[in-house]
């Protein structure tokens, strides 16, 4: 992920992220240190500007010393039902976040991939409260640890209450990467047996699902930057390898090499099987959903 650095606005607050963090070596301490000290001073400006939403603001961000807190509160708040706690949850979240920094590290992750990728994300806080995308993961890591640690009935639970609230299937069996944006998140479905890597972006309406009845490895296993348009169905144990992308309301039933385009119903390569044209880009980072339009003109000519 590549970034520039812009200068603060009349707020003070900067835009995008700093080139520092994106340099080698930062630690993941700094990065989440910088994200919660933009996240506050949004919260901030957005207080003084809109007096209405101060008490809100101040619950869910402003009294929280830190970024896992406030996300533990709000998620607890959200998914909370009359019968499931928010305290619960609450406690539930905050001991995942607290007591695994690869949960953090995620999380900040996810935030930056939300602010650089969508240009509809206006800030990072704005990404905490109300990108149901970005707290639907969150939630799904916390019920994937626990469902690596054999709390199977918890897990589903917490799973089952993820998908009343924020219209996102994700078995707490699915292994999820960090930096990964779900833009508009709505009727995402992820299998048990999916394993999505990192930086990759996905868009409403997507399904990596199974083939039928039959237990055991059946989902697809998507690489490192992959782009997955809106409505596509990726079904079985297949490969989707690195940098590939999948064109908005494709079906793909077979394997799609790294760096290729797979669109259609069936999908088919662009550029066809034998030598199939390829991405310069990482697709899931860049966010191109149409460079592809281009070359299918060219084959077709």
């Amino acid at each position: 992920m590549t970034a520039r650095e812009e200068p603060p606005t009349e707020s003070g607050i900067t835009t995008t992220l700093p080139t520092a963090l994106t340099a080698a070596p930062i630690s993941s301490d700094a990065k989440e240190a910088w994200v919660w000290e933009q996240i506050r001073q949004e919260a901030r400006r957005d207080a003084e500007a809109e007096p209405s939403l101060a008490s809100y603001l101040y619950s869910t961000i402003l009294c929280h010393p830190s970024l896992e807190r406030a996300l533990s509160f709000h998620l607890g708040n959200r998914l909370c039902s009359p019968t499931l706690l928010s305290t619960l949850l609450y406690n539930l979240f905050l001991d995942s976040l607290s007591s695994s920094p690869s949960l953090r590290c995620a999380a900040v992750a996810d935030l930056l991939a939300a602010r650089v990728r969508d240009p509809a994300c206006s800030s990072f806080s704005h990404c905490l409260l109300n990108y149901k995308g970005f707290l639907a993961l969150q939630a799904h890591r916390v019920s994937h640890n626990l469902w690596l640690q054999g709390r199977s009935a918890l897990a589903l639970a917490l799973h089952s209450r993820i998908c009343d609230v924020f219209s996102v299937d994700i078995h707490p069996g699915a292994r999820l990467g960090s930096g990964i944006l779900l833009d508009h998140a709505t009727g995402v479905v992820i299998g048990e047996t999916a394993v999505v890597g990192d930086n990759v972006s996905i868009l409403h309406h997507v399904t990596l699902g199974g083939t039928g009845r039959s237990a055991g490895d059946r989902h697809p296993k998507v690489g490192d930057g992959v782009l997955i348009g809106a409505g596509a169905t990726v079904l079985g144990n297949v490969s989707i390898g690195e940098g590939a992308k999948i064109g908005a309301g494709s079906v793909v039933l077979i394997d799609v090499p790294p760096r290729t385009t797979a669109v259609g119903n069936p999908a088919r390569l662009v550029g066809g099987r034998a030598h199939p044209a390829k991405n310069n880009d990482l697709p899931g980072e860049s966010m191109d959903h149409t460079s592809f339009i281009n070359l299918l003109a060219e084959f077709a000519g």
